[in-house]
């Protein structure tokens, strides 16, 4: 099928202010009660469903933290709880107020920007120590240019989280009969778009009901791209879906995450 001229990066910041306005799953600011516990020294974070392995982040009070198109009232607010410096980087402002309301309400020191995650330019190279970047980049369609402007913008030794898709994920069709009856039948190439993939009555259902369009991007984008970007992978997990969409979450593990530094 041929791509669609259609600006995904507007229709998607429209779509992420609607979620965030219905308080979906990704759009629920955490509690005072949680905001405290970290403040005492007791939190979590998430790249994946389950918590991170703290050892991936190290101490974080005191480092400066970029949580790149990561907003939603959820990661930022713990992090900085927990004395960090942070700063959320997000396309949607109604996903950016979720950070501000939480910060306003239990008194952190956080700063909200709003911008597209391929385009860091507002920021000085080595700005940063960290780099928190929860699944998000199946929203743009070259995640090639996120990984170049997280090293940039990393001071030396700096490290960079970031969590996706496993890509096999976006292969299969997502006939509710082949569910079913079990079976996994193989439609789509990598790397997938939604604009590239889908024919013109499920992408006018997508602008209709304010969707998101995504992007499955390949492993050589994905991993490799950190490698090109500069990047060394200390560290690499996969964890299984808790929620099963697809009959393939049930038999791989759904999510990836990494753990880079910045040499």
């Amino acid at each position: 099928m041929q791509e669609q001229k259609i600006d995904f990066l507007q229709h998607n910041e429209s779509a992420w202010n609607k979620q965030a306005l219905e308080q979906n799953e990704w759009s629920q600011p955490v509690s005072t009660e949680l905001i405290n516990n970290a403040k005492a020294g007791n939190w979590n974070v998430h790249l994946t469903p389950s918590a991170l392995d703290k050892k991936w982040l190290g101490e974080v009070k005191g480092k400066k933290i970029l949580c790149l198109a990561s907003a939603g009232g959820q990661q930022a607010p713990v992090l900085a709880a927990a004395g960090a410096s942070v700063v959320v980087y997000d396309i949607s402002d109604e996903q950016l107020k979720q950070d501000q309301r939480v910060a306003e309400r239990d008194g952190l020191s956080l700063k909200t920007v709003q911008g597209d995650m391929r385009d860091l330019g507002i920021f000085e190279d080595g700005s940063f120590d960290i780099v928190f970047h929860p699944i998000s980049n199946h929203y743009v369609e070259d995640v090639n240019p996120v990984w170049k402007e997280a090293y940039r913008v990393l001071k030396k030794g700096g490290i960079l989280m970031a969590s996706f898709f496993n890509p096999v994920v976006f292969v299969g069709d997502r006939n509710p009969q082949d569910k079913e009856e079990g079976i996994i039948r193989p439609k789509f190439k990598l790397p997938y778009s939604d604009l590239k993939d889908l024919d013109q009555a499920q992408i006018d259902k997508k602008l209709e009901n304010n969707e998101a369009f995504v992007f499955g991007h390949t492993l050589s984008d994905l991993i490799g791209g950190q490698l090109r970007a500069g990047f060394l992978i200390s560290d690499f997990t996969e964890e299984m879906q808790p929620s099963p969409r697809f009959l393939m979450d049930h038999y791989l593990p759904a999510f990836m995450a990494t753990r880079a530094i910045k040499l």
